[in-house]
Formats: C-alpha cells, sequence, structure tokens
C-alpha cells in the first residue's frame, strides 16, 4: 500500500479532475456531445478552459485516473489509465480532429495555433499534422 501522502495526492488530483470535468462539460454548453455525429455541426467552442486546452474534459479525465491509480497502484488501475490514454489519443486524432477540421476550417486551423492539444502551449497546429 503506499504511503499516506501518496493517497492524499491521488485523492486530491482525483477530486480535481472531477471538478475540471465538471467546468469543461458546462464550458461546452449546447456544443457538449458524447461521441461525434458527422451529419451535426455545433459550435466551435474556445472560451473558458478551451481558451488554453483543445481538449480540457479528456485532460481531466486522465488527471482522475491518475489519481485513482495513486490511491490504488494496482494493475487494474494502472492498466486502466493506460487505456484511457491510449483511448483518448485515438479519439482526438481520428475522430474529433479530422471531424473539427472539415466543420470549421481556418477557424479550427486558428484555434489548433494558439491551444494545446491536452496541455497549454503543448500540441499547438497538432490537428494539422496528426
Amino acid at each position: 500500500m503506499p504511503a499516506a501522502p501518496v493517497r492524499w495526492a491521488g485523492l486530491i488530483l482525483t477530486l480535481a479532475g472531477i471538478a475540471v470535468t465538471w467546468v469543461a462539460q458546462t464550458n461546452m454548453g449546447a456544443s457538449w456531445r458524447a461521441g461525434v455525429d458527422a451529419a451535426e455541426r455545433t459550435e466551435l467552442v474556445t472560451d473558458g478552459l478551451f481558451a488554453h486546452v483543445r481538449n480540457p474534459v479528456f485532460t481531466a479525465m486522465t488527471i482522475t485516473a491518475t489519481g485513482l491509480a495513486l490511491m490504488v497502484p494496482n494493475l487494474i488501475a494502472v492498466t486502466a489509465l493506460a487505456e484511457l490514454v491510449l483511448a483518448v489519443q485515438l479519439q482526438v486524432r481520428v475522430v474529433e480532429e479530422p471531424y473539427l477540421r472539415v466543420s470549421h476550417g481556418a477557424a479550427y486551423a486558428a484555434y489548433t495555433s494558439r491551444a494545446g492539444r491536452f496541455l497549454p502551449g503543448i500540441g499547438l497546429g497538432a490537428a494539422d499534422r496528426a
């Protein structure tokens, strides 16, 4: 079992990740969807948390899973974290970014030049190279 400070850090990360997930989903407003419907067009959200990171919901989910893995560091938690990271990368790079590039064109290209993919300043313009 990990030391108490590691478990407490995991709890703090988990709670922070849940809170940031909620804020990010709220920032999306009417554009919030689970998955992508190629026939549907939603507004490109670029304010709130999205002003800094293009995928704050996925970033927050990863923070939550990291916290859980610190609280209960076992094979299941660590495997779930690794699988989440892989699934998020595939969802963003293979499904969401191509959809947004087609749906929003130059506006999305400009957005990718100023907001990081998962972290501020990291992955700028990455949707064009994904």
